[in-house]
């Protein structure tokens, strides 16, 4: 990419290193902006910017918000004695979008993987055993994705509730193996909410 502009050049470097982006579609997106009024590309860079400086972490729950506590853990209509555990945002975005699930959620952050090096002590499990461990919860369903890495972590976490006396349910399958929870139709996610079962 010698004969293309430098900041062009540097565009397609960046989209590129975007999930799912290859080199072509980032060349499209790039040449998109190019094409795209001013006012849209700087809407875009202060979205960007805006997502970057306002966004943290619930200190309850671990979902993305922009305030602390998240909507959800602060909303007093929710069910505070269940607890939805699921492996990234995306997943409470899809579960919320079924419009079934009234409790409260805690986002791990990834799946155990010991190939990739993630383990228990990389992800939320501490964080979720200490608030099942100072509060009145009823019911911990595990929502991993429906794969190897969601398995082993929702059978970790099985293990590390079991002092506890706390019941813990699993999404009813339905969900296709090796699926991620975000990419589920709402007809999908909310049969699997209501067919959960105990694990």
């Amino acid at each position: 990419m010698s004969n293309i502009a430098a900041p062009v050049a540097a565009l397609i470097e960046e989209f590129s290193k975007l999930p799912g982006v290859g080199v072509k579609t980032a060349q499209r997106l790039t040449f998109f902006v190019l094409r795209s009024p001013t006012d849209q590309a700087r809407r875009l860079a202060e979205a960007i910017m805006r997502v970057k400086e306002s966004i943290i972490y619930c200190s309850r729950c671990f979902n993305i918000t922009e305030t602390d506590p998240c909507l959800i853990c602060s909303n007093p209509s929710r069910d505070q004695d269940i607890i939805c555990v699921v492996e990234e945002p995306l997943d409470v975005l899809a579960l919320e979008k079924t419009g079934v699930y009234k409790g409260l959620y805690h986002v791990l952050h990834g799946a155990i993987s010991p190939v990739e090096g993630v383990g228990p002590k990389d992800l939320r499990i501490d964080e979720l055993l200490q608030r099942v461990g100072s509060g009145p919860v009823r019911e911990i369903i595990l929502a991993t994705n429906p794969n190897f890495e969601g398995e082993y972590t929702a059978n970790y976490i099985l293990k590390e509730l079991k002092p506890f006396k706390v019941r813990v349910t699993g999404l009813a399958r339905g969900l296709p193996n090796g699926g991620d929870l975000e990419y589920a139709d709402e007809g999908t996610l909310g049969r699997a909410l209501d067919g959960r079962r105990d694990l």
